[in-house]
């Protein structure tokens, strides 16, 4: 493995970034300000971000894995805007050998990223392009989607392939936990985001509802006991937590991806924001 290997795992949320006031979320936000601390002593010379995309980048077609040697932040919802500094060599060597390995990869050369990765990029590393990055997508919005146990794969292998760089390594995966917006239960495609708020706003009094706090903290205690037994988490298992836990292949993928023990830094239901929020981190 590299010589240095960091894990962060967090939550984002539109929610979130349209409550300006910060009315909800206090203990999350101050587990933000505790995970970036602990990103900011590790000093990260390369992040590897585990993201998800809620059908902006990826209309049609679908990949079910895609690596950018190339990417922008969308701003979509107030997330980030600007160029990633991504290592654009590293980046599509890694694709290849990730191809070698018999994962069926597709390469984005320059793709506008939305709030699945601009968000927490800004919360946990900083503004664009504060640190180099990997961006590394997961289909985990538009069905059929990969089984929980092949994004574990995926993240054992980036882990393993990069292992050579002599270099301090965040691996990051972002989104979760429970949750289910109305917008990515429908299976409308190409919607506006004037037309996702509106199909959220009318369902967010039931979609309050659709956090599941039982199963998130269920997740976060295998995840701090036995993180390798992620491998075995199935579709079923992810179900009862809403079409938006299915981010938590992110979290898998970045896990296996940094093979350390992890912790739960936070984890707050706020209702406002419709999720389960988490944050866990490498020990």
């Amino acid at each position: 493995m590299s010589s240095a290997r960091m894990v962060v795992c967090a939550s984002h949320t539109p929610g979130m970034l349209r409550d300006k006031a910060g009315e909800f979320g206090h203990a999350f936000r101050a587990g933000v300000a505790d995970a970036a601390a602990r990103v900011a002593a590790f000093a990260p010379e390369l992040v590897v971000f585990f993201g998800s995309d809620h059908r902006r980048a990826f209309v049609d077609p679908v990949p079910a894995i895609a690596v950018m040697t190339g990417a922008e932040g969308m701003g979509d919802l107030g997330s980030a805007t600007g160029r990633y500094d991504v290592p654009a060599k590293i980046a599509a060597e890694l694709a290849g050998r990730l191809l070698d390995r018999d994962f069926d990869i597709t390469v984005g050369r320059d793709i506008a990223l939305d709030h699945g990765f601009g968000q927490t990029y800004e919360q946990l590393v900083g503004s664009l392009p504060d640190v180099p990055v990997i961006p590394v997508y997961i289909n985990c919005a538009t069905p059929p989607l990969g089984r929980p146990g092949r994004a574990f794969a995926l993240g054992r292998a980036v882990g393993e392939e990069l292992s050579y760089l002599d270099q301090r390594v965040l691996f990051v995966g972002s989104g979760g936990l429970s949750h289910s917006p109305p917008s990515l239960v429908s299976t409308a495609a190409g919607l506006s985001d004037a037309e996702r708020l509106a199909m959220n706003e009318a369902g967010r009094a039931a979609a309050m509802d659709k956090i599941n706090p039982s199963w998130d903290e269920a997740l976060l205690r295998r995840i701090a006991d036995d993180p390798a037994g992620l491998e075995h988490l199935t579709a079923d298992d992810i179900a009862p937590a809403g079409v938006g836990a299915n981010e938590v292949r992110t979290w898998i993928a970045a896990i296996a991806a940094g093979n350390l023990p992890m912790e739960t830094v936070v984890y707050q239901p706020v209702r406002e924001w419709i999720t389960g929020m988490a944050i866990a981190a490498s020990r």
